[in-house]
């Protein structure tokens, strides 16, 4: 079904398309980039063009329909970071929690068994190899594939595949008052019942136990619980006391030295892509910043690097 579908859109024979299938866990190109806790890096792998083609091409064939909770707020069209804090801003208490190494946990067979569960036809032993060689990455010759971070279909899947993840934790969350989202690996819990949390953590760990797929464990390092007494924070946002949002102290001072760096000539272009790209997103989550900004650089000066990017989804 699926090769046959390639074949047509690529006008090539399946001898062909299945060569460059079978090797494509290898067609990546892996580099690492720093995490936030000094030491730590992150690999990323990303798929040749042709692969990233096929990858689009398939989810969009066959499996756009595949649903998403509503609890996902990560590579949602009209979702963000700013919705993700929002949901949360009014709560007293906050719980944070993290997956250890999510997408890499999860393989092609996590995905197969997916498919199963959510759709209506039946994969045949050639469509199963076509979807485990195009959407998996292999990071070790020789050993197990998994996903990659940095393929187009990655974010997409991991969100279809927590599907059931998201139903029984969203289930137990609205029957005790909490307030549940999860941004790809965060976990963010929220209530304004004293308590009310204390229990979460030994739910999700008893929940993910009894998931048919995928097989996840918990950072237990990354597990925070924070209240209106202290700052809260959510992917890359501060919420207030007051309930607003806020990019946070330091973040500003940054921005703030880089504007200053800018009327004298002196970013980098890397520098300059991110001041743009953060200022829009500013724009959107703390606007009395930007103004302030404005007042100090003047109108002009922020007007000219706000309007080459305008990009509210700018991370964090």
């Amino acid at each position: 079904m699926i090769l046959k579908y390639l074949s047509n859109l690529l006008s090539l024979e399946k001898s062909e398309i299945l060569r460059f299938i079978a090797s494509s866990p290898h067609r990546y190109k892996v580099y690492s980039i720093p995490k936030r806790k000094k030491g730590e890096f992150r690999v990323i792998a990303q798929p040749s063009f042709q692969l990233k083609f096929i990858q689009k091409a398939i989810l969009k064939e066959f499996f756009s329909d595949l649903s998403v909770h509503r609890s996902a707020m990560a590579y949602v069209k009209g979702k963000g970071i700013k919705d993700n804090a929002l949901m949360h801003a009014d709560n007293v208490f906050l719980l944070k929690m993290d997956f250890q190494d999510f997408f890499p946990s999860i393989k092609p067979e996590d995905f197969i068994e997916h498919l199963k569960w959510s759709t209506k036809f039946n994969l045949s032993e050639e469509d199963k190899f076509v979807i485990t060689r195009v959407f998996f990455w292999s990071p070790v010759r020789g050993k197990p594939l998994v996903m990659s971070i940095g393929a187009p279909s990655s974010p997409f899947i991991s969100n279809t595949i927590m599907q059931q993840f998201d139903e029984k934790v969203d289930y137990y969350c609205v029957g005790n008052s909490i307030t549940y989202s999860r941004y790809a690996d965060d976990l963010i819990f929220s209530t304004s019942l004293p308590q009310a949390l204390s229990l979460v953590p030994k739910f999700i760990e008893e929940t993910i136990k009894t998931l048919p797929y995928p097989r996840l464990k918990i950072n237990r390092e990354k597990t925070v619980f924070s209240s209106k007494k202290h700052n809260r924070h959510i992917t890359g946002l501060t919420i207030t006391n007051d309930s607003r949002l806020s990019i946070g102290r330091a973040k500003k001072r940054y921005i703030s030295s880089l504007v200053h760096k800018y009327t004298l000539s002196q970013l980098d272009v890397e520098q300059l892509s991110y001041l743009k790209g953060y200022l829009a997103f500013c724009l959107d989550v703390e606007n009395d910043f930007v103004k302030r900004l404005e007042k100090k650089y003047g109108k002009n000066v922020i007007s000219e690097l706000l309007s080459v990017s305008k990009n509210p989804q700018a991370i964090c």
